[in-house]
């Protein structure tokens, strides 16, 4: 059995809307499909079953973090992370590429690889593209993003180029590396170039020639504006094989999802869901939702009155807010519990009007929501 197959299942005819499913050692996964963040190996309050529940077939934890807090042998000796963290469907790791960008204040970087100061102890972690495979292997996971040089933006193009020159040789470097052909991880590459269309398109001609398992999109949703994101990835999606699965790193609000997945992107992941959640910003289908505002005071109606989820079955506005200013841990886990499963909810409806054939009317209420974009569009972080 191959690390990964993609099956292509049926196409949007007014757009490039795959409907797909992605076959990995620990399941399928139904495609377009989004990964909650466990970025220590815990989707932060849930546990597996309700995870599962909210209709999650896949999630995504962060081995830079899982190397730094625990180690990767240490997991491996107590039964891998899906046994460590109680998960039995697939689990995607990222390298911990996005940490150059995002603890650059802790982080030396060098062509052999980089060395982060630990946030946790100040220790440093050494990372090279070799030993970060070698780790997601002992982890144990379906899949394992390869170490990436991510770019700040804005940047020049000298400094693009030189980000993109690394990461084509850590490319090499990472495919080259030998796991076990029956337990060993996909491999997915992750195509750079910030917002030069020459060097995303170079990127993507490069890494596909080296045949990995899959392709992500990297580098956005790291300060630039949502339109500019969005034309990125309309540009670069299609230079990735149509029999590969397809993945947009750290993105994102559910319009940004939907414009993603017209142009052809396939998996997704954000911390927005659970970060919102605790922080008592709600998705609904009347827009968003503010729990701590005088108005959720005395409101017996849930969440969302279209939402299936047991926070929006069995609990009000005004319990929910009574909560969250009190300082309940409660709330911040019935509150991700909703937000999880209205993008689950989301995925579903997408992958069901890709079938039908009414994707664009999907794309159509995306773009005329009623709330607008919030400012905190602009970056979004995944640490």
């Amino acid at each position: 059995m191959p690390a990964c197959s993609f099956e292509l299942k049926a196409r949007d005819p007014q757009t490039a809307a795959r409907r797909g499913a992605v076959t990995l050692r620990h399941g399928v996964v139904q495609t377009p499909a989004f990964m909650p963040v466990g970025t220590y190996g815990v989707v932060k309050g849930l546990v597996e079953e309700e995870i599962r529940d909210l209709g999650a077939e896949m999630v995504l934890a962060n081995a830079f973090h899982l190397i730094d807090r625990v180690g990767a042998d240490n997991v491996r000796a107590l039964g891998g992370l899906h046994r460590f963290m109680g998960w039995t469907g697939p689990i995607l790791t990222d390298s911990g590429g996005f940490q150059l960008f995002s603890l650059s204040h802790l982080a030396k970087q060098d062509e052999d690889g980089v060395t982060i100061a630990s946030p946790h102890d100040g220790r440093p972690v050494r990372l090279t593209p070799e030993s970060v495979v070698q780790a997601q292997a002992a982890l144990g996971v379906d899949v394992a993003m390869i170490l990436d040089d991510c770019p700040k933006l804005p940047a020049t193009r000298k400094e693009l180029e030189r980000s993109l020159a690394r990461t084509h040789r850590w490319a090499e470097r990472a495919r080259a590396v030998k796991v076990d052909s029956i337990d060993g991880p996909a491999r997915f590459a992750i195509v750079q170039g910030g917002l030069d269309q020459e060097l995303r398109a170079r990127s993507a001609e490069f890494l596909t020639g080296l045949d990995f398992d899959g392709y992500a999109i990297g580098g956005l949703s790291v300060g630039e504006d949502p339109a500019s994101m969005i034309s990125m990835v309309e540009f670069a999606a299609p230079r990735l094989p149509t029999g590969k699965i397809r993945y947009l790193m750290g993105v994102g609000y559910p319009e940004d999802i939907v414009e993603a997945v017209a142009a052809g992107v396939d998996l997704f992941d954000c911390v927005l869901p659970t970060r919102n959640g605790r922080n008592g910003n709600l998705f609904t289908s009347a827009g968003r939702l503010v729990i701590k505002h005088a108005a959720n005071r005395d409101d017996p109606r849930p969440i969302d009155e279209d939402c299936d989820c047991f926070t929006c079955q069995r609990y009000s506005r005004a319990y929910l807010r009574h909560l969250y200013k009190m300082g309940m841990s409660l709330a911040a886990r019935l509150m991700s519990i909703h937000n999880l499963r209205y993008y689950q909810n989301l995925m579903e409806r997408i992958r069901s009007s890709i079938e039908a054939g009414t994707f664009h009317e999907l794309l159509t209420w995306a773009r005329s929501r009623p709330d607008g974009q919030p400012p905190s569009r602009r970056k979004v972080s995944r640490t």
